[in-house]
């Protein structure tokens, strides 16, 4: 629901026209896609293991200062690239993404947020599974297995899973094209769907960002995209837009949600 009114924004007034609003620097009026790179300098260049050294450090420091709203990006270089300029502004975020990453990958690497006391969770991963040829069994239930380790260390934390972005099919230009155009964009619809089931089942929260990004024929939209695969600077506008709707409508209604709940669980005691 929330996300179709983000949606019915978009398209009525134009996608430049909403983000312009928010962000009136930094949108590309002619609605051509920037043929850009993000640009992450030498971190770009580490192995694995540097990357996940790195994360270490970055989360030990969370788990020292207690950020309040602290907000937790896990993913891969999808997440990675978010620009921290275009994060949402009233809080705290720690990038846990890594360039590449599996679902099977970031589940083994949980336990370096374990002190970290995130008020957020966000969880976005499975592209990377679907071009190596894991089967959707294997990435749903590495899924299932990171929400319910997430509720484990984190059970006062709002852990919100978000749906796999679409691909740009013969619009790619990623050097890894033939292995995105063997993937329909419709097993990544239905391998989202699935992935809904499962967060209702586990009470975690679901967001839909896929029908922000596709376009009529469920290709990943050129304009907000810089190879096909990863975002562009458009692109990450309208993740941030989306993020900064969500949290006020539907994370920061929750405690309120629990507090007319326990208003009404006294009156009927009474």
């Amino acid at each position: 629901m929330i996300l179709a009114v983000i949606l019915l924004i978009l398209r009525q007034h134009g996608w430049t026209a909403f983000l312009g609003g928010i962000f009136p620097s930094q949108v590309n009026s002619n609605h051509q896609p920037e043929a850009i790179t993000p640009q992450l300098g030498p971190r770009h260049q580490l192995s694995y293991q540097q990357w996940l050294d790195i994360l270490k450090q970055e989360a030990n420091v969370a788990a020292q200062n207690h950020p309040q709203h602290l907000t937790i990006l896990l993913g891969d270089s999808i997440s990675l690239w978010f620009p921290t300029e275009l994060l949402p502004e009233d809080r705290n975020w720690l990038n846990q993404g890594i360039s590449g990453e599996t679902s099977a990958g970031l589940l083994k690497r949980l336990e370096l947020i374990d002190r970290t006391t995130p008020e957020t969770i966000l969880v976005m991963i499975g592209i990377n599974d679907l071009t190596q040829g894991v089967s959707d069994e294997i990435i749903l239930g590495n899924e299932q297995q990171i929400i319910l380790y997430l509720q484990r260390m984190h059970p006062k934390t709002q852990i919100v899973v978000q749906s796999i972005l679409p691909h740009g099919g013969k619009q790619v230009t990623w050097e890894g094209r033939e292995k995105l155009l063997a993937i329909p964009n419709s097993r990544i619809r239905q391998l989202n769907q699935q992935l809904q089931r499962i967060a209702a089942k586990e009470g975690v929260k679901y967001l839909n960002l896929h029908p922000l990004f596709a376009n009529q024929q469920g290709e990943l939209r050129p304009e907000l995209s810089s190879d096909g695969l990863h975002l562009n600077p458009q692109g990450y506008l309208v993740w941030s837009s989306a993020l900064q709707l969500y949290s006020q409508i539907e994370l920061e209604a929750q405690p309120e949600k629990k507090r007319i709940n326990h208003a009404k669980a006294r009156e009927n005691k009474n």
